[in-house]
């Protein structure tokens, strides 16, 4: 791998000799002594300003500043070698409005590079600006947050900042800008709510937005905004700066900073939590990122052969097992968490991520805030780590405080994301049942043929439709050769049923309460803008929909029995039903999480006639939602029409 510039070039790993001859890539380099202060980055204050970078294998190292976001340098200083493998200097006077990088010297030549710790940054993030976090606290800045219990309390909605604010009928003025997502009052097609407005109407929890962290310039330049673009942003630059086309001026370094401080205090404010999606397991560019350029070989994994490890499919794997790299991206969490008062973080691919990392994370939030939430992708990756050491699905015993995204039940639920036309329970696909009952029962080991990954509920995050892949809406068109849209619609409802009567986490994605479509495109990660903007024409037209999604919100706030603790409460309170093929039911018993009703029976039916259900003699039991299905019902049976959800109580 070359550092300096591009692929061509020769790689040079530092001198090992400041390292007492322990090369970079080797093992033992980190049994060498690390840093442990608090102070990595730019300390600012009106007097003077502390700068300490972490490069031990360079030979020299500088601070560069500069009078603008570019132009040349207006001073070069040295810095000096101190403790744990890095370099220091003190600038007296006030540096406030400049902006810095630094350079290290590697046998040839010098490499310049971003501060990875830098906490503000100029137009496109190439530059580290230097400023007082305190001014970029908006007027209103409390530490009040949304009352919340446990992690099954939670009702996720994945949300794109640009999605959501740049159709033209939205009604919202700052497009796809962070001041965007903070306007109330916003209207749409025939008087509907939008924006903000619109979200905390549905009675959701957590509001997860995709990457709001600087990312690279060749996804989106923040000097050509007036030009087409988008990106979902999984293109990390400077890990601990908001993206700057969110802001309404990203050549200010502070408007960005303060506009999603604000965001954040609004969405606190209207009863809203936030999770911030995180991507510490890859880097955008392996040859030019800050982290590769100081210390060369370090913060990536390599094969043996010395090539790259991709388990990520985007050109490397981060070495977060490496003692500094682990130690930066946990400082990473914890200032997000303490900054800008963030509410959860969701770890893009954590299954490349090594389990001490996400552990020693965890700890530090649990010092911070217990109620942060923690999930990720724990999917089963190759990369170079041992398979013992990888946050995955494989490993959830070592992660009890995380939860990770349920792809058995996805799959069960809508049919394979890679198989476009296999079908799903909602479908009618054959074989499917067992995976949806390990998912209503929260992943954990139930019983015989019912059994996934968790250890308790809060592991198990339940979906059925995410930015990734077609959209729910999409997939069934593709899996449902013959069937009407009506019918299609009554399987996509019964599909969000499902996330949300089931125990665990339930996870929604933006859109999915009126049937978001893509237009087919599976992958739609750079735009554009009109396949992945919230189609606020196809809301209005789905307004019956919406509300059905609002009454299972409301179903789950209202009864523990759906949000039962722990797979102790769940063995004792959940029993699965006899039920006819194209069925799966169960029942919730004896006031299960201290529930109001006696007993909740749930049935998920996929055919379209009458059906006969023998109910369990528990006594009299009355619709609570889906009542419009049954045409029968006594204390022992129950006959239902049509595709979707029927849930009956005793009270």
């Amino acid at each position: 791998m070359s550092v300096q510039g591009g692929k061509g070039e020769p790689i040079d790993y530092g001198d090992p000799a400041v390292v007492g001859g322990v090369p970079v890539h080797v093992g033992g380099f980190d049994d060498l002594p690390g840093y442990e202060g608090d102070d990595l980055g730019v300390s600012y204050m009106p007097e003077r300003s502390a700068f300490r970078l972490w490069a031990p294998t360079s030979q020299q190292a500088e601070l560069v500043l500069y009078d603008s976001w570019q132009g040349d340098a207006s001073a070069v200083l040295p810095m000096t070698r101190d403790i744990g493998g890095t370099w220091i200097l003190t600038v007296k006077g006030d540096l406030e409005g400049k902006f810095y990088t630094y350079r290290v010297w590697f046998e040839d030549r010098w490499n310049e590079a971003v501060d990875p710790y830098a906490r503000a940054v100029g137009v496109n993030g190439d530059r580290g600006a230097i400023l007082d976090l305190r001014k970029t606290d908006p007027l209103r800045w409390t530490e009040d947050k949304p009352p919340f219990g446990d992690p099954v309390d939670a009702v996720i909605y994945e949300l794109h900042l640009r999605d959501l604010s740049i159709h033209p009928a939205g009604g919202i003025r700052q497009k796809g800008k962070f001041a965007g997502l903070s306007e109330s009052g916003t209207r749409g097609p025939e008087g509907i709510l939008t924006g903000l407005d619109y979200i905390a109407d549905l009675g959701v929890t957590h509001v997860q937005l995709q990457p709001i962290a600087d990312y690279a310039t060749e996804s989106v330049d923040e000097t050509k905004l007036d030009q087409p673009h988008y990106n979902w942003g999984y293109d990390p630059k400077n890990y601990n700066v908001p993206e700057g086309s969110y802001a309404t001026d990203p050549y200010v370094p502070g408007v960005r900073i303060q506009e999603l401080k604000y965001l954040i205090q609004t969405l606190h404010d209207r009863g809203l939590r936030v999770i911030m999606d995180v991507v510490y397991n890859h880097v955008y560019d392996s040859f030019r990122m800050s982290l590769t350029k100081l210390v060369p070989g370090y913060y990536l994994r390599y094969k043996a052969d010395g090539t790259l490890s991709n388990g990520s499919g985007c050109g490397n794997d981060c070495a977060t097992e490496r003692k500094m790299m682990s130690r930066y991206i946990a400082d990473s969490v914890l200032y997000w968490a303490g900054e800008y008062h963030i509410d959860g973080f969701r770890f893009d691919l954590m299954g490349l991520m090594d389990i001490g990392t996400m552990t020693e994370i965890r700890r530090r939030l649990d010092e911070l805030d217990p109620s942060i939430l923690t999930i990720g992708e724990g999917w089963v990756m190759d990369t170079e780590l041992a398979p013992s050491q990888r946050a995955n699905q494989q490993n959830s015993a070592l992660l009890q405080r995380f939860g990770q995204f349920n792809d058995g039940f996805r799959d069960a639920v809508k049919g394979s994301i890679f198989l476009h036309n296999r079908k799903g329970f909602i479908s009618g696909g054959a074989g499917t049942e067992n995976g949806v009952m390990a998912g209503i029962a929260g992943g954990i080991t139930y019983g015989p043929g019912i059994w996934q990954f968790a250890q308790e509920p809060q592991q198990s995050v339940n979906f059925v439709e995410c930015h990734d892949n077609h959209s729910l809406w999409d997939k069934l068109l593709l899996s449902t050769e013959g069937a009407t849209d009506e019918e299609r619609r009554a399987m996509h409802r019964l599909a969000s049923a499902m996330v949300l009567t089931s125990q665990g986490i339930p996870f929604l994605h933006a859109g999915q309460e009126f049937m978001r479509t893509k237009n087919g495109i599976e992958n739609s990660y750079n735009g554009p803008e009109e396949i992945n903007w919230l189609d606020w024409q196809r809301c209005a037209a789905h307004q019956d929909d919406v509300e059905y999604m609002k009454k299972l919100i409301a179903l789950r706030k209202e009864h523990p029995a759906f949000r039962l603790r722990s797979a102790e409460e769940i063995r004792r309170g959940l029993f699965f039903e006899r039920a006819p093929g194209g069925a799966v039911a169960f029942t919730l018993r004896n006031h299960a999480g201290g529930d109001s009703a006696s007993h909740l029976y749930v049935v998920y039916k996929v055919n379209k006639e009458e059906m006969s259900l023998a109910l369990p003699k528990l006594g009299e039991w009355q619709p609570l939602l889906g009542g419009e299905q049954i045409t029968r019902l006594t204390k022992e049976q129950a006959i239902i029409r049509g595709i979707g959800m029927t849930v009956l109580a005793v009270q």
